[in-house]
C-alpha cells in the first residue's frame, strides 16, 4: 500500500459491515516554504480529530465533540502537545540522515508514518498497519502476521535488519496496533457517534463542457465518504470510456466526486440506456440519474454555469495524503550509512 496515494481517501463501497478506523499521520518535511516542519493529524473514519504542527507546539482538537475526553482525561490534549513536541527533533533527525542515505541533500523532502488500526464493529475484528515513506514513496512498513519489517528500498535495509532484532519494540508495536489503538478507536466512536454515524446524500448534477466533451457526474455533499459513483448501461456498470475521479473533502467536512463518460461513440437514440448511480454504504436507495441532455450543465454560452466545486484539502492533509510529490534537482550528499536511530516514538494513545 503506497502510503502517498492512499491511502486514506478509499471508500468502502456496496457493503453492508460499518469498518472504522483510526489513523495518525506524522509528517516532517525540509525546505518547504511556509510550512511547519513537523505536522501530526490523528483522524477517525477519515474525519480529522486532533492537529499538532511544530509552530504552535499545541495539540488542538478538530471537532466539537472531541473535547468529550476532556472529561475522562483532562490532561489528554496537554500530555498530546508534549509527546509531538518531543518527537519533533527526532523526525528532523530523521530527514537529515535520510538525505544521506538516499545521497540527496538539496531541494525539498517529505519524511512520513502513518500508523492505525480498523475495527469491523460487526465482525469484532481488528487490525493494524504501520507504514513509513520517504519522498513519495514506501521506505518501511510492519507486517503485524510474522512480526518482521517489510523494506522494499534497499537504503531501508539497515534499518529492516536493525528492527527485526529489536524483538521488545515490535512486541510493543504488536499490542498497541491490536488492542491498544483499538480500544482507543472504540472510544473515539462513541464521543462522535451521533457526528460518525450520520449520513448525509449528495446533490448529484450532469456536467460537459462543449458538446463533443466527457459528460461529468458530479455528487457533492455526501457523508461519510464510503460511498460509490459509477456510470451503467442497460443496468450493468461500464468500465470501459469512463474516468473516475477520486473522493475528495469539501470545506464543511462533507465529500464530492466525479466520474466522466465519454459520449463521442453514442448515438443519439442510445442516450436512454445510460445512467450514473450514487451509491452509499448502509443506504438501502440509490441515486440514479438518467443521461439526458435537458438537464446537462454545460459552460457553452454560459461560463458561470459549468462551477464544479471541487474544493482542494488543506495543505496539510495533501502533505499526509501524498499531495507533496517533486520532481527537482538536487544536490548530493557525501556518501555514508547512517542509520534511523530514533523511530520509537511514543504513541500518542498508549496507556
Amino acid at each position: 500500500m503506497k502510503i502517498l496515494i492512499l491511502v486514506f481517501l478509499v471508500g468502502i463501497c456496496r457493503v453492508t459491515t460499518v469498518t472504522h478506523s483510526l489513523k495518525y499521520f506524522y509528517v516532517a518535511s525540509s525546505q518547504v516554504p511556509n510550512f511547519p516542519e513537523v505536522v501530526v493529524v490523528g483522524m477517525v473514519d477519515d474525519v480529522q480529530i486532533i492537529h499538532y504542527d511544530s509552530n504552535t507546539r499545541t495539540a488542538v482538537p478538530k471537532q466539537d465533540w472531541m473535547k468529550k475526553v476532556i472529561d475522562d482525561d483532562p490532561e489528554y490534549f496537554k500530555r498530546s502537545s508534549n509527546i509531538f513536541m518531543g518527537q519533533e527533533q527526532t523526525f528532523k533527525d530523521n530527514i537529515e540522515r535520510l538525505k544521506q542515505r538516499f545521497n540527496k541533500c538539496g531541494g525539498v523532502h517529505i519524511y512520513q508514518v502513518m500508523y492505525g488500526c480498523e475495527w469491523d464493529d460487526e465482525m469484532n475484528e481488528v487490525k493494524g498497519y504501520r507504514q513509513y515513506g520517504y519522498d513519495g514513496e514506501d521506505f518501511i512498513s510492519l507486517d503485524l502476521n510474522t512480526e518482521t519489517w517489510i523494506a522494499p528500498k534497499q537504503q531501508a535495509f539497515i534499518t529492516k535488519q536493525k528492527w527485526d532484532n529489536n524483538k521488545a519494540r515490535t512486541a510493543y508495536l504488536k499490542d498497541y496496533h491490536t488492542r491498544i489503538c483499538p480500544k482507543w478507536l472504540k472510544k473515539y466512536v462513541n464521543y462522535g457517534r451521533r457526528s460518525l454515524m450520520r449520513k448525509d446524500l449528495p446533490s448529484v448534477s450532469l456536467l460537459q463542457k462543449t458538446p463533443s466533451s466527457p459528460v461529468t457526474c458530479h455528487a457533492t455533499g455526501f457523508y461519510p465518504d464510503r460511498a460509490d459513483l459509477f456510470w451503467r448501461k442497460d443496468g450493468e456498470e461500464l468500465y470501459e470510456d469512463v474516468d473516475k475521479g477520486e473522493i475528495l473533502p469539501n470545506h464543511d467536512g462533507t465529500f464530492q466526486m466525479s466520474v466522466d463518460l465519454k459520449i463521442s461513440s453514442i448515438a443519439a437514440e442510445d442516450w436512454k440506456k445510460y445512467d450514473c448511480v450514487f451509491q452509499m454504504s448502509g443506504v438501502k436507495d440509490d441515486i440514479i440519474t438518467k443521461l439526458d441532455k435537458s438537464v446537462i450543465r454545460t459552460n457553452q454560452g454560459k461560463p458561470s454555469d459549468m462551477t464544479i466545486p471541487i474544493i482542494s484539502a488543506t495543505a496539510l492533509i495533501l502533505i499526509a495524503l501524498g499531495g507533496f510529490i517533486f520532481h527537482r534537482r538536487q544536490a548530493k550528499c557525501p556518501p555514508c550509512s547512517l542509520d534511523i536511530t530514533s523511530t520509537n516514538f511514543e504513541q500518542i494513545n498508549s496507556d
